[in-house]
């Protein structure tokens, strides 16, 4: 039996603005800004992809660009009559100039590459940034006379922010370029500098080598030189005298960090979250820029989208395969498998959730929530009726997907150190497990919750399988760290563990000779092995023998009993076989009594994935494509269904070695808007375009609209229409 399920998202974001007519909001909007610069009484700054300006004491910004390219970096010449920045406009960040008043852009580089404004010398040429003229990828900074439309090229490596002194013959100046790396408290090897140029110099000098943190943004005022640094663990706003020394801290930000400077007459205004703020050097004080927008705020209207399942963050089947689970953007949602209604089963606005996974008894549901501002576990009723159940208020960094034993009391799961926790499925008594920080993944139990299986990267970069006892707390590598060996999977009666490891070392590059020395390729890396956990039990693959006749070996299997597992270390690599299958590009190994389940891709970029199955059996023993172009898969927890992601449909098959039966006919889902939220109460129609089904599903729980920082009165809906399985 297959069934078939289209998820259609129907809204996947709608923000409510209100702006005329019956819409009105309480107070003005603000928004997001970026890149300001100041001049005077006058603030420039990038919100909504434009620039806008505004006066230096705040109000209502005015709209000064309106090009569907994105414009930032401003900047305003010393004169106060020309605004220059980067836009977009034809497609590469090139350099524009415009009045400041308003007026057409000209477009002064033709660079095909990433051109940067970076501010105005003193006597009124451009600085910007470009890698045009490098033989690497590296940033160097260019004067432009905006009066000659000349160009010439500073002899710096790698230099990025840059201001001058008083004399135009000094150049402080910030290398190499940023790393693209928002890591707090960086100190690697392209954290940057401050660096001084004076014109005759053999070479520039580094004043900031002290220090092995960011310090970038130079700005010249006053015979010392202002700049950004985290030597107190945020980004702020330091100072030092031309040498490098006699260091100043101006700003004591914490958590948001001092973004986007620009320095006018002893004032500095500087990005901070998403507002602005302004510092006076010399009274040594400040504060935040209130400013709001006049806009229409197109990006927050309703938006419609055709791929809803681009937005799909996990899926998960039922125990039973009764239904699934899914999450998108953040929000929760279970979709039975046969009719009945698809319920949201998360409801807080402003949380995100992520991983969710049915817990064994079918009726929880296992979460990562962000409510707390870390991921915590919760529980949450899979039809979405009552509360949900905090299990964790200790989290410290990013977690991943919880896995719930068998017997739902325990739960494992891993983190972005790369360690293996355990704990009991209350959130008590949690413990690390793994042994080394290289990396942990594909986590299995047992059929009796008491061992766990998974991979763990050994410090020579391979993958091994380790396997872990409860009871003992002992941990034991099943697998050499000489090969990769992934994927552990179960058999039903814990006497076989299935996994893949890639030991067919034949290259298709028969040779290292050539005009290319090629190096070896393996095309078909993977076997699939069994490992016999107890001494004496041969692997459900070896042929027959006179000492292991068909009618002993269908005896012994049917005699034998579910229970607790039982596992012989001592040997047990030695009791490892291969399965006789081809081997293969192979990934994610399942099994259940009757079959192996596992994906093969080729070896292209982007290349098809199959499901392919083979039956547990000492003949016959061939392998079947169960369905083509799949984006995944996993199995229930009884081992009887499959729920498989193809394209932007999900199958729900019975977990057999077989091809999946050919699809019923396709039947169609209208969608509808959800504007009207204001009632609280929502009614959405789905109705077949051949007329075979209809129906109307209505009293979703009310919704609440949340004000965002930054957003005004807004409000996230999600809304998950599924179509109903057939036989």
């Amino acid at each position: 039996m297959i069934h078939r399920m289209r998820i259609t998202l129907l809204s996947m974001i709608l923000t409510a603005i209100f702006t005329a007519g019956s819409f009105t909001f309480a107070e003005p909007v603000k928004g997001y800004y970026r890149f300001p610069a100041l001049h005077g009484d006058v603030i420039v700054f990038s919100a909504e992809g434009d620039l806008w300006t505004v006066d230096a004491g705040g109000g209502v910004a005015r709209r000064l660009t309106t090009h569907p390219g994105e414009e930032s970096h401003p900047a305003v010449s010393p004169d106060g009559k020309t605004l220059a920045f980067t836009a977009t406009y034809e497609g590469p960040s090139e350099v524009y100039t415009m009045p400041l008043e308003g007026g057409v852009p000209t477009r002064w580089t033709y660079e095909a590459d990433a051109s940067t404004v970076v501010g105005f010398t003193p006597d009124g040429r451009l600085l910007y940034t470009t890698r045009a003229f490098s033989t690497l990828p590296n940033p160097q900074l260019a004067c432009l006379d905006i009066k000659t439309g000349q160009t010439t090229l500073l002899p710096l490596s790698q230099a990025s922010d840059g201001s001058y002194d008083g004399s135009l013959r000094t150049l402080y100046f910030a290398r190499p370029g940023f790393h693209n790396n928002n890591t707090k408290r960086y100190q690697g090897g392209t954290a940057r500098n401050i660096w001084r140029y004076t014109e005759g110099d053999a070479e520039a000098v580094n004043l900031t080598a002290d220090f092995a943190g960011e310090n970038f943004a130079p700005m010249w005022w006053d015979n010392r030189v202002y700049y950004v640094c985290d030597r107190d663990g945020t980004w702020n706003i330091w100072s030092m005298d031309p040498e490098g020394k006699d260091l100043k801290q101006h700003t004591f930000h914490s958590g948001w960090e001092v973004k986007s400077p620009s320095l006018d007459r002893g004032r500095i205004i500087y990005q901070l979250g998403a507002d602005l703020h302004v510092i006076d050097l010399e009274k040594n004080d400040g504060g935040v820029v209130p400013i709001t927008l006049a806009s229409d705020f197109d990006q927050l209207r309703e938006k419609w989208i055709t791929d809803p399942l681009n937005y799909l963050t996990s899926a998960n089947i039922h125990p039973t395969g009764e239904s699934i689970v899914l999450t998108a953007r953040g929000r929760v949602f279970t979709a039975p498998v046969e009719g009945g209604r698809l319920v949201r089963v998360s409801h807080k606005e402003g949380v995100r959730y992520r991983d969710t996974v049915f817990m064994p008894d079918g009726k929880t549901l296992l979460a990562l929530s962000d409510e707390s501002g870390e991921f915590e576990f919760v529980e949450m009723a899979a039809d979405g009726v009552g509360p949900e159940e905090k299990l964790t208020d200790n989290g410290t960094i990013l977690r991943f997907r919880g896995v719930p034993s068998p017997d739902g009391k325990r739960i494992a799961f891993t983190d972005k150190n790369n360690d293996l926790w355990l704990m009991e499925s209350d959130g008590n008594n949690q413990k690390k497990i793994s042994s080394n920080r290289e990396g942990v993944y594909d986590i299995a139990w047992s059929p009796d919750s008491r061992w766990l299986a998974f991979n763990q990267r050994a410090f020579n970069s391979f993958v091994q399988i380790h396997l872990y006892s409860l009871e003992t707390g002992k941990q034991v590598p099943l697998t050499t760290d000489r090969i990769n060996s992934k994927s552990p999977a179960w058999s039903p009666d814990g006497r076989f563990l299935y996994f893949l490891s890639d030991r067919n070392l034949r290259s298709v590059v028969g040779s290292p000779w050539g005009t290319r020395q090629p190096e070896p390729f393996f095309n078909a890396p993977f076997k699939i092995y069994a490992l016999s956990l107890q001494k004496g039990v041969a692997s459900p693959f070896k042929p027959d023998t006179e000492l292991s006749p068909p009618a002993e070996k269908a005896k012994r299997a049917k005699s034998k009993a579910a229970g607790a597992v039982k596992i012989d270390l001592e040997g047990i690599r030695r009791r490892i076989r291969e399965v006789p299958i081809a081997p293969g590009n192979y990934s994610h190994l399942q099994s259940n009594e009757t079959a192996l389940f596992w994906v093969e891709s080729g070896h292209e970029y982007n290349a098809p994935a199959a499901l392919k199955a083979v039956k547990i059996s000492n003949h016959d023993i061939e392998p079947a494509v169960v369905m083509e172009g799949i984006r995944d898969y996993n199995m229930s927890l009884n081992g009887k269904k499959l729920m498989i992601l193809k394209g932007n449909d999900f199958y729900v098959v019975d977990a057999a070695p077989s091809k999946a039966n050919a699809l019923a006919r396709r039947k169609s889902i209208s969608k509808t808007s959800l504007f009207p939220w204001m009632s609280g109460k929502i009614s959405v129609k789905y109705l077949s375009m051949h007329g075979a089904w209809k129906g109307i599903i209505s009293g979703i729980p009310e919704c609440t609209a949340s004000t965002g920082p930054r957003f005004g009165t807004s409000i996230s809906l999600l809304w998950i229409g599924s179509r109903r399985g057939w036989s």
